[in-house]
């Protein structure tokens, strides 16, 4: 794959940086790239060359109704695929997909596809967002050999990165709407599809959004997550509580669960890194969850550029309320009928497991869009090296409030033909609500235990 010259350069320099201890945030005349030559978030803001990768205009609040549930009608429901990659014709497109993606035609000759449709470049935040982002352009440094940030605001504290912990660090910390309320459903299907819907009740509350925080104050806590599982039955009540910090060498992440059967609540240091992910049959880890998540201090990370890429994007489609979980899950991966891709620009980074720590992943290779910081791909490796878990996601602009997230995550596990998908909403009550408040009262263990009682 084609990466860029200049940013090869930028991430041996970062690492140098890093590992000489000098954190050095960019200048007030690189920052004023922002908005100009980059789009306020750091992404290119220009097309390429054939214009396949048009140029970034950001997507109106008013591109679509909202009915009365909060889900969005898709703005480009009347578009059709530019060509449709199959596994006739995928070496053609081979340069322009992650191996893993590459991988998943091998592993499903006859039924994965990746329909390609015109890329649409809109994804935004609000303005008082990428005010921080600015700012933080400036002022935010890495602390601790890379595993914190000091003088950091809201969401992305580095738009033009120099390093690949910087990368993943946006990817981390990027703008999800403050405060989110969501009913989602989890699926682990067998190799021959057959699977049980596993729903989730989930609350993210990002520190500046506390009604109580303290500017002058911020502490080390990122945000506040809360789950409770409400079906099947055999798993209802069960509650899980994670207070997420910004540095988790220094202040491990605090996790709590509430165990449905003896009524009570422990603490849970086992929820970080490979521990088991919530409900999963084994199919995911803790640090799955949002493509990746937590301390990246167990791997080092290597910026290798930026390229292009197909990665799913737009999938309006995937949460459409017409569809039912059925139609989304089948045997071996999700309904590819409807997924979207585009042609994108992405961050291409490597994490490799440091000697003398230890994870069921050895390596991950990191693919992240350049417009939203987000994760599009991720391709996990096992000890021995071998392509073992390949993570998509697939992600829209919830428009009307300006926020980049994801729709459905899949993680497919090309050893025992099983994966997962999380996050499916289409069956219920309502879409994901943003912008409520909330105190740090509510986000106690003793709270944990009095919500989780069935």
């Amino acid at each position: 794959m084609k990466k860029t010259k200049g940013l090869l350069q930028a991430g041996v320099l970062g690492l140098s940086l890093l590992a000489t201890g000098v954190m050095a945030a960019v200048s007030e005349s690189e920052a004023a790239k922002l908005g100009t030559s980059l789009t306020p978030m750091g992404a290119e803001k220009a097309g390429n060359a054939d214009n396949s990768i048009p140029a970034w205009s950001p997507m109106p609040k008013t591109a679509g109704a909202v009915d009365a549930k909060g889900f969005l009608a898709n703005p480009y429901a009347s578009e059709k695929p530019l060509f449709v990659i199959t596994a006739s014709n995928v070496e053609q497109y081979k340069n322009k997909l992650a191996p893993g993606q590459y991988a998943m035609f091998k592993r499903y000759p006859d039924s994965y596809r990746i329909p390609v449709y015109t890329s649409h470049r809109g994804a935004t935040v609000p303005d008082n967002v990428l005010a921080a982002i600015k700012r933080n352009a400036i002022q935010t440094r890495l602390t601790d050999g890379g595993n914190g940030l000091e003088n950091f605001e809201t969401a992305i504290p580095f738009p033009i990165p120099t390093s690949g912990v910087e990368v993943v660090w946006n990817h981390i910390t990027r703008y999800r709407g403050g405060t989110v309320r969501r009913l989602i459903t989890q699926a682990t299907p067998q190799p021959n599809g057959s699977y049980q819907i596993v729903k989730f009740n989930d609350e993210f509350v990002f520190r500046d959004r506390m009604k109580d925080y303290d500017p002058k104050n911020p502490g080390n806590i990122l945000f506040y997550f809360k789950q409770q599982v409400t079906a099947p039955a055999r798993l209802a009540g069960s509650a899980l509580l994670v207070h997420e910090t910004l540095n988790q060498v220094k202040e491990p992440r605090s996790a709590w669960v509430y165990n449905t059967g003896q009524r009570r609540v422990r603490k849970a240091p086992e929820v970080a890194y490979d521990g088991p992910g919530t409900a999963s049959d084994g199919t995911r880890t803790s640090d799955n969850l949002d493509m990746y998540n937590g301390a990246p201090d167990r791997y080092d990370l290597k910026l290798i550029g930026k390229q292009e890429m197909y990665i799913p994007a737009n999938s309006h489609k995937l949460d459409d309320t017409s569809i039912k979980y059925a139609d989304v899950v089948k045997a071996g991966h999700i309904n590819p009928d409807l997924t979207r891709y585009e042609l994108r620009r992405v961050w291409h980074v490597t994490a490799t497991l440091k000697s003398g720590q230890r994870h069921i992943y050895a390596r991950r290779d990191f693919f992240i869009d350049e417009d939203t910081w987000q994760a599009a791909v991720i391709d996990h490796y096992d000890g021995r090296n071998q392509l073992w878990r390949v993570a998509e996601a697939h992600a829209v602009n919830y428009y009307d409030k300006q926020v980049p997230w994801y729709v459905i995550e899949t993680l497919y596990d090309l050893q025992s033909g099983r994966y997962m998908a999380l996050g499916m909403k289409n069956e219920e009550a309502r879409a994901y609500e943003f912008g409520f408040e909330a105190n740090t009262s509510e986000f106690t263990a003793n709270a944990l235990r009095q919500g989780g009682v069935r």
